[in-house]
This record gives structure tokens, C-alpha cells and sequence, in this order.
């Protein structure tokens, strides 16, 4: 709007004449621009623009990481040690975990997680996510392998078990003393060392053993933790059925209460090998009366140390052994064994045994398979027994004419083997590597 003051014209002439333009304004001064303001204003430019490529790249990170993997079936995936992000983001692309591993990267590095995998052996999931990956590598949730320790197994036996188990890695420092350590399944991940799993079993032996003890009853003939353990380790190799161990036990506190040798099969084999764990044939004649530490038809009271690796149920057994006045069992044919009180009660069970025993051999025509670590039949009935103050000498002259006890497991020669004879031999079957016996799907069919 121009504020010039209008002049009224003197004459009609001079209202025609037109008004003089207003003189143009004087130009502004341009001010020169700093250098360090177009130098901010550039980089502010450049920031936006970044800040928006950044913000794309990290939704589609994010987008990628979320979405499921390329993975078809569950896999098993090793990362070997020391390896670092950019290796295992390769290893897995390799492997068809992940299609970018770039990506992978990015989201580890995003996530915070890059400097937390841990090497290891890791189930992944079909279809497991770049995410998941790597949550399942930071956390160092690795696969869990076990191994199986049945009881009764001696120090020896187990050690060889533990050597030939691949999964394991080290060896083993020397033998653990019989009976400290823990027969039971233990879980472990691939290169776990076979002395940890040792330590890890002693360990678990004393603790069981001490609460074991604490309960124990007060007319228990036992005066140490070591002789539970002992007598444990019998009971443990006469029976593998969970509902006699009690009975079991119950007939050799009886015997060390009446002061009669306990008489036990396996003790003989023990104080013949040792740690071997198994003669591999059948007990002659002449070993039972054989001199040794270990044999209880010849010592009395309890042997010097273990004969096996007890477990749990074993020494529970021995400090909660059945009330019973039972002295005597011999096994039944059906893998249990027959209780008796009196001698005349067990002989007549021995006569049963005697006449199961006898149709097999005729039946199969050479001696069960159960034979091997167990006396061998006498050529003639066996009378030898042994009840309180009372002795016979042997009728077959195998004994040499020492009075010798009644078997606690029943006539020496005709008492089936309760326990598992072929552990340690060629005919154990967890020895036999073409099948999984933790996986039930593995297991072939076995025939009757």
C-alpha cells in the first residue's frame, strides 16, 4: 500500500495527469552467510537422510530376524570353540539356518548378543527364527547327553564304560576305591570330561550315604557307614527285583545277628577277580571253599570291602530290611527267589529248584545261560547246610569235608543268579553299539 500523502489537483487537467510512481525502497544489504552454519546445515541434511537409510535397514533387520528360518526338520548344529560371530553366522548359512548372514550380524550386534555365544552342541528347532538362534546360542542351552551306570557294576566295570563312551572326552586319573561311587543315570553335555563325572558320582555316594545312615535303626548289626555299604553291594548282586532287596537284606541281618557265615555266591567270584566283575564261567567245586578276603562260605561276618557299587535302593534296603526270621532263599524259576525259615522249609524249596533245573537242562541240553558266575550243579544231591550250632559235612567231597554253610541265595550249584551276569563280558548289551537304549524307537525287536 503506498502511503504517500495525495495532493489535490488545482485544475481538471492536471486530476488527469497521472501520479508519480513512489521512489523504489533502498535495497537491503545481503549479509554473507557463515561458512559453519552451510557446514551444519549439510550435515543436519546428512543425518536426516542417514537416520531414515538407518531406520529402514533396522526394519528390515528386525523384519528378517522375526521371520522364520529356512530350517526344514530339527537339526542338531556343533560350534566348535573359539569361533567367532562372523564364523558362526557362516557355519549356520552353510548348514541352511539362516540366507543372510549379513543380517544375522547386524541383529546379534543390535541385539547385544554378539559377545555372548558360547560354542557348544545346540538343538535348533524347524523352522527356528535368526532371533531364536540366537537366543538359543547366548544362552548356552546346549544339548544334554546321558550315560547309564546300572547298579552293582564294580569300580573297574564302570570306568570302562565311561572310556567307551565317545561323547565324553579325558581320561580318568585312576579307579575309584569299591563302593564310593554312585550307580544312577547322569546327564552331561558333548565333551564333558569323564573324571568330572566320576567326581560328580562320588560326590552324590557320600550325600546318599549320609542320609541313609542318619535313619538307620539301632540294632542294626552295622557299626559303619563303610559296612552299609558292604553289605549293600551283596544284596545289590543277589537280587536285581526292587521288591526283594528289603527281604534279601532282612535274611543276611539275620544270619549276622545269628552269627552263620552269609554264604554269597558273588562274594566268591569278587575275591577270584576282583574288579573284573565276572569269572565268565560257571563257580567250580573247588573255588567255594577257596581261601580268599572276599569269600563268606569261608570268613565270617562281613568281607573287608565292597563287592560292587551299590545303589540308592540297595543301601535303603539294608537300614529298612524286612522284620522277617527268614535265614534261607533260593530262586524260584521265575526270577525271584523263595523264602525259607527253617532248614527243612528250604530244603524243600531247594527240591522244587532242583526239578526246575532239571527240565531245563533236559529241555535245552546244556546248562541255562544264567550259569556263568554261579556254582556249578554237583553231580550228586547237595546236603550241605549250615543252621545255628548246627553243621554237616559236604556229602559230594567237594568241600573236603569242612562243614560248610547253606548258600544264603539257596543250594550252591542249583541257585539261579539273580543279578545281571553278563555285565563286563560279551554278552552285555549295553556293550552292543548298533542300537540306542535311551531311545525306544532304536531298540530292534528282540526275539523270546
Amino acid at each position: 500500500m503506498n502511503d504517500t500523502p495525495r495532493v489535490a489537483p488545482k485544475s481538471p487537467s492536471e486530476a488527469l495527469k497521472p501520479v508519480a510512481p513512489p521512489a523504489p525502497p533502498p535495497k537491503a544489504r545481503r549479509r554473507r552467510r557463515s561458512p559453519f552454519l552451510s557446514m551444519l546445515s549439510g550435515l543436519f541434511t546428512v543425518a536426516l537422510v542417514g537416520a531414515g537409510v538407518v531406520g529402514a535397514g533396522i526394519a528390515l533387520v528386525s523384519n528378517q530376524s522375526k521371520s522364520p528360518g529356512p530350517l526344514a526338520s530339527d537339526r542338531v548344529l556343533i560350534i566348535p570353540r573359539e569361533s567367532g560371530l562372523t564364523e558362526i553366522a557362516e557355519l549356520l548359512q552353510r548348514e541352511g539356518l539362516i540366507e543372510h548372514p549379513l543380517s544375522f550380524r547386524v541383529a546379534a550386534v543390535m541385539g547385544g548378543d554378539w559377545h555372548k555365544l558360547q560354542a557348544g552342541e545346540y538343538l535348533f528347532k524347524a523352522r527356528v527364527s535368526p532371533q531364536e538362534i540366537l537366543g538359543i546360542i547366548s544362552s548356552g542351552k546346549v544339548v544334554e547327553h546321558s550315560v547309564t551306570v546300572p547298579e552293582g557294576l564294580t569300580s573297574e566295570q564302570i570306568v570302562e564304560r565311561l572310556r567307551s563312551n565317545e561323547l565324553l572326552s579325558g581320561d580318568i586319573a585312576q579307579v575309584p576305591k569299591e563302593g564310593s561311587i554312585l550307580p544312577d543315570t547322569y546327564r552331561f553335555p558333548r565333551g564333558f570330561t569323564r573324571q568330572a563325572i566320576i567326581d560328580r558320582m562320588a560326590r552324590d555316594q557320600r550325600t546318599v550315604l549320609a542320609r541313609i545312615w542318619e535313619r538307620r535303626p539301632a540294632d542294626l548289626p552295622i557299626k559303619t557307614p563303610q559296612e552299609l555299604v558292604v553289605l549293600a553291594s551283596i544284596v545289590e548282586k543277589e537280587t536285581g527285583r526292587a521288591d526283594e532287596r528289603p527281604r534279601v537284606a532282612g535274611v543276611f541281618i539275620n544270619r549276622l545277628n545269628q552269627k552263620m557265615k552269609l554264604q554269597s555266591d558273588p562274594t566268591i567270584v569278587y575275591g577270584i577277580v576282583g574288579g573284573k566283575g565276572t569269572l565268565g564261567r560257571p563257580i567250580q567245586r573247588s573255588e567255594i571253599t577257596a581261601p580268599t578276603p572276599y569269600n563268606t562260605y569261608v570268613i565270617t561276618g562281613l568281607p573287608p570291602g565292597p563287592i560292587a557299587n551299590p545303589g540308592r535302593a540297595a543301601m535303603e534296603a539294608v537300614v529298612n530290611h524286612s522284620r522277617t526270621k527268614e535265614l534261607y532263599f533260593v530262586a524260584d524259576g521265575s526270577g525271584g527267589h523263595i523264602f525259607a525259615e527253617t532248614l527243612d522249609q528250604h530244603n524243600r524249596n531247594v527240591g522244587r529248584w532242583r526239578q526246575i533245573e532239571a527240565t531245563r537242562t533236559q529241555q535245552g541240553g546244556k546248562p541255562p545261560a544264567d550259569a556263568i558266575d554261579k556254582v556249578e550243579p554237583p553231580a550228586t544231591p547237595d546236603s550241605r547246610t549250615e543252621a545255628p550250632a548246627t553243621t554237616q559235612p559236604a556229602s559230594d567231597g567237594g568241600a573236603g569235608g569242612l562243614p560248610v554253610a547253606q548258600p544264603a541265595g539257596g543250594v550252591a550249584g542249583t541257585r539261579a543268579r539273580a543279578f545281571d551276569a553278563s555285565e563286563g563280558t560279551a554278552r552285555d548289551p549295553l556293550l552292543n553299539k548298533t542300537f540306542d537304549l535311551n531311545s525306544p524307537k532304536q531298540v530292534p525287536q528282540l526275539k523270546p
